[in-house]
């Protein structure tokens, strides 16, 4: 019979998958040395100056690439929990689908973009040798060398794609199995398999121990969500000239289908506090909470103690709910003996 942990990490692997999004692109800069504006280096303290990167194009030249890549990492944040102190994203089933899909619209914007960025290049280029000229020549007594050394560090044209690069990968969480020998010599093997198996062993009791406390934390950030979410809702309400906004009412409906969706630990007792306020607050238009001072009352009370709630629930011991999650583990196992 397998232990608690194991039951929790196979629950978990049936409840979602890990996620990775790998974004790269040329980033068009340059770490100057102090040779390269003619300073001599053995004059210079590291302690007190450092030219660092500098940038070889504007910062706009690669404006669009940058906003694929921040949306396309804050996709990630949004709709995942870190797993082993951010070893991994871990996507719940329920957002998987949209979650990848999102991510495969933001890749394809991102290939146009380095489509678009490319038919430029060149230009970019020559603009930038010209703005280097004119900055070189302020600063330093030969600027001809300091824009040679610029106009070395862009790479061809023809050899621009391998900087860019954007990979989606997912992953089954597992315990890391027993190591073959296969591949090994004779006399390395007993050595060899012996450190390997070790660290798989240690990687896995290490994986098996913290998955109760992923499991908590989950719920715990959920709660707190949902918490800060009421408390956004009320500051607006109390700060806005309109009073009551449409906008501010959906927000609380989303929350509650994105809640939905990423409690794959069976969070019951939030998602019933959750349903119980679709119920009681959003049956009703901004317009008419508006128009009545007494049901505004009525929302701004049940904000407010949906916020106390999920306050006080993320700080309570999870630990049961953990264990009830467990179960899903536990079910399986038994249905495979």
């Amino acid at each position: 019979m397998p232990n608690q942990n194991t039951l929790l990490l196979d629950a978990i692997t049936r409840e979602g998958v890990l996620i990775n999004v790998s974004i790269r692109f040329w980033r068009g800069c340059k770490k100057l040395k102090p040779e390269d504006i003619g300073l001599n280096k053995e004059n210079l303290s590291d302690r007190l100056i450092s030219l660092g990167h500098k940038r070889l194009l504007p910062k706009d030249a690669l404006a669009e690439l940058n906003l694929i890549e921040g949306r396309a990492h804050a996709m990630i944040e949004e709709n995942t929990f870190p797993f082993l102190h951010g070893l991994g994203h871990f996507v719940p089933n329920g957002r998987l689908e949209d979650v990848t899909e999102k991510l495969k619209t933001l890749e394809k914007e991102f290939w146009q973009a380095k489509e678009r960025f490319l038919e430029k290049y060149a230009t970019l280029r020559a603009s930038a040798a010209v703005e280097w000229r004119a900055m070189a020549t302020k600063l330093v007594s030969d600027p001809e060398r300091v824009v040679s050394i610029i106009e070395e560090s862009f790479p061809l044209e023809t050899q621009m794609s391998r900087f860019f690069g954007f990979d989606l990968q997912l992953f089954q969480i597992s315990l890391p199995e027993k190591l073959s020998m296969d591949l090994i010599t004779l006399e390395d093997q007993q050595q060899v398999i012996a450190a390997r198996q070790r660290a798989a062993q240690e990687a896995g009791e290490k994986i098996q121990h913290e998955v109760e406390s992923f499991v908590a934390d989950c719920v715990a950030a959920l709660r707190e969500q949902t918490a800060q979410l009421c408390e956004d809702m009320l500051h607006s309400i109390n700060t806005s000239q309109t009073g009551v906004h449409q906008k501010t009412l959906n927000r609380l409906v989303n929350f509650i289908e994105q809640f939905k969706k990423m409690n794959f630990a069976s969070d019951t007792v939030m998602e019933r506090q959750l349903e119980q306020v679709r119920k009681e607050l959003l049956t009703r238009t901004a317009q008419q909470y508006r128009d009545n001072d007494y049901a505004k009352g009525q929302l701004v009370k049940g904000l407010n103690n949906l916020s106390n709630v999920a306050r006080n629930l993320a700080k309570q011991d999870a630990t049961e709910l953990v264990q009830r999650f467990g179960q899903v583990g536990r079910r399986k196992f038994s249905l495979a003996a």
